[in-house]
């Protein structure tokens, strides 16, 4: 497993950056790239290209201050983490590798013009932009559930203020009370999870409301290493977590915030704590300046992450239409890194090469057993396919899963520091 995981992770560090220089040094750059959005994908396409070359002009535009990782955010459901550790900053990405940090929002991007317009600092030119954009959600799929209904009944899925509503929730939850997850359709951002979330939500009741329930409303009839995850239920929580297909119930159809009723095609559940997360599709920038097509994502270029829909403009992360790649931190990373030599090829005539695409991801069963992935992904015919797959088998040792959890936290300490430096 070490051997495997290394082996599809070897462009996820130092290594990777220092190819990157190598390469982009036999050309001069000259030009400027915007990056739009400081998410993983964001603020790793800007670390990339800021480390290649002194001369490459690179901003990174986003809102926020700081970013908290929707990866581990279910350790902090579980009061394994505080939300404060998820937390990261762009200082070391302005101080380091001189990247123009600029905390503002894009309002309009002219791919004719060559400009990125913001909220409150004018205009931006560029040579070439990339935009990362993350998820909307579908709020009109659920009837009764909007953006003011989030305050009530959270989806927690972009980690920070709604992750925070939510474990407050679980914290007041009377022993003896249910808990409800409303797991989406593919695709779907993954992290959190929907079924870590319920692992590590029950390892929380198992201690403080032994008498608690946990009930998974899914839309879907099958999901990702299924088997895993419910040897994991049986052994851990044996009792407590009950998942219902979509064949079964419909899936979600409405949902009442004021008495947290959810129903369903075929059943009413009367619960005490809702995680409702709605159907996805990319973000509202990208629907706002035509990245996005009518299946609600992006698509790319797989060789290059750039816009099939406006020239000069990539798009990484969970925005795009991405064939069999996971809607992952793991993966955006891989996709910006790739994204990033294109656009060095692009500007500096160094040789443009095949990218190198992976996953890898840890899922926490319980604080001594986890299981984890490890995908090698390759472009063919237009989209992005599954090469080699590695996945944790059920059955394995008690040692094997403590290691991964070993493992995972060392993953994210090392992950964290490629992104933001």
């Amino acid at each position: 497993m070490t051997w495997t995981r290394r082996k599809f992770g070897c462009f996820a560090g130092a290594g990777c950056l220092a190819a990157l220089g190598k390469r982009a040094a036999r050309g001069q750059v000259h030009a400027r790239v915007v990056v739009v959005g400081g998410g993983v994908g964001g603020a790793t396409v800007a670390r990339y290209l800021a480390a290649s070359a002194a001369t490459l002009d690179v901003t990174l535009v986003e809102p926020k201050e700081r970013y908290t990782t929707c990866f581990f955010s279910n350790f902090y459901l579980a009061g394994l983490r505080s939300l404060e550790s998820l937390s990261h900053g762009y200082e070391k990405l302005a101080q380091q590798y001189g990247v123009k940090v600029i905390h503002d929002t894009v309002t309009t991007i002219d791919p004719v013009a060559k400009t990125v317009a913001l909220q409150v600092g004018g205009k931006l030119n560029y040579d070439r932009a990339v935009v990362a954009p993350g998820i909307a959600f579908k709020f009109d799929a659920i009837e009764g559930y909007d953006e003011p209904a989030t305050q009530v009944l959270p989806h927690a899925w972009n980690a920070g203020p709604q992750t925070r509503l939510l474990r407050e929730q679980l914290e007041s939850m009377e022993d003896g009370g249910v808990f409800a997850i409303a797991a989406p359709p593919d695709p779907f951002r993954c992290p959190p999870g929907p079924y870590e979330r319920a692992c590590l939500v029950a390892y929380y009741f198992k201690q403080f409301k032994p008498r608690a329930k946990i009930i998974i409303l899914d839309a879907k009839d099958t999901f990702f290493e299924q088997d895993l995850f419910q040897d994991a239920w049986s052994r851990h929580y044996p009792g407590m977590i009950e998942w219902l297909p979509g064949q079964f119930t419909g899936g979600v159809k409405s949902v009442d915030v004021k008495t947290r009723m959810i129903k369903t095609a075929g059943e009413t559940f009367k619960v005490s704590v809702a995680n409702i997360i709605p159907p996805q599709m990319a973000g509202e920038l990208a629907q706002r300046v035509g990245l996005s097509d009518k299946s609600g994502w992006c698509p790319i270029d797989p060789m290059t992450f750039e816009s099939k829909l406006q020239p000069g403009i990539h798009v990484v992360g969970d925005a795009i239409g991405s064939g069999e790649m996971p809607k992952s931190a793991f993966a955006t990373n891989s996709q910006a890194k790739a994204c990033a030599f294109a656009i060095l090829a692009s500007l500096t005539g160094i040789e443009r090469t095949e990218p190198h695409l992976f996953n890898t991801c840890f899922t926490i069963l319980a604080p001594n057993d986890a299981v984890s992935d490890a995908i090698n992904f390759k472009p063919e015919a237009g989209s992005i396919k599954i090469k080699d797959i590695f996945v944790s088998q059920v059955g394995e040792s008690d040692e094997l899963r403590r290691d991964v959890v070993r493992a995972a936290d060392g993953w994210y300490a090392a992950f964290t520091h490629d992104v933001f430096g």
